[in-house]
């Protein structure tokens, strides 16, 4: 199984206008897995449009944490789809300051597992800059609520806002080790508001050693911000990962 894939909200814009006409152009770049995000809100469209172009949601984004949010349904949604995990993608980041905050998601988190395992489906976190820069003691606050996730919680590791955030991508991997299941590959000169993002490899995120320290991760291709042609951009983030996957081959 292909361990690449890219996450729709970089093409966002294009997504909202023409979904089905999205999907076949991400096909038609060589991609076979997706990640959506807004399960519930695009159920319809990715019902059909995902087997009409031989793609695969094996993760999505959702926000599962706001208590208006009806986790049953966000979770029949994604089973219906075939997504193994449901990721929320961001806690404000007002509550990374405070241990007692970062005690309050774990345990959200950690209840909304409960949840998806009656539908077959993971929950999982997506980090953002705040998480690292922030320091609980001297330990970055993404560990910290690590440490207190049930152990069927997992986590996609976004690496370039680790990378943003002040930490060393490849070495917090390492230190996570099997509980991340995914990550983010962008790359970019790190600003903190998603500009100047380029293909992986061409900015300053250590790509090559991300990879490396997270052999087992799918690599989903992201862009926050693209100042030019997304679908290029996209296809040479693509490029470059099927690269290294061969560069990997070969050492093995």
């Amino acid at each position: 199984m292909s361990k690449l894939s890219v996450q729709l909200y970089s093409v966002r814009d294009a997504f909202a206008q023409d979904p089905a006409g999205t999907l076949a152009r991400l096909a038609a770049l060589g991609f076979t897995q997706v990640e959506p995000y807004g399960v519930r809100e695009n159920l319809a469209v990715l019902r059909t449009g995902l087997p009409a172009h031989g793609l695969t949601a094996p993760t999505a984004h959702a926000q599962l944490l706001d208590p208006r949010v009806d986790q049953p349904a966000v979770f029949a949604a994604a089973a219906e789809l075939g997504i193994g995990i449901v990721i929320d993608p961001m806690v404000e980041p007002a509550r990374w300051q405070d241990p007692a905050d970062i005690t309050a998601t774990a345990t959200a988190l950690n209840d909304a597992a409960k949840v998806a395992a009656e539908h077959g489906v993971t929950v999982g976190y997506h980090n953002h800059f705040w998480e690292l820069q922030s320091r609980i003691g001297d330990r970055t606050a993404f560990e910290v609520l690590a440490e207190q996730l049930d152990p069927a919680v997992v986590l996609e590791v976004d690496t370039y806002w680790v990378t943003a955030g002040g930490a060393e991508a490849p070495a917090l991997l390492r230190r996570l080790g099997d509980r991340v299941r995914a990550i983010h590959v962008k790359d970019g000169d790190l600003a903190t508001d998603g500009s100047g993002q380029v293909p992986a490899g061409q900015g300053r995120v250590p790509v090559t050693d991300v990879l490396a320290a997270a052999p087992q991760a799918l690599r989903v291709v992201e862009f926050d911000r693209y100042d030019g042609d997304i679908f290029a951009a996209l296809g040479a983030s693509l490029a470059f990962l099927r690269d290294s996957e061969q560069h990997e081959g070969a050492a093995r």
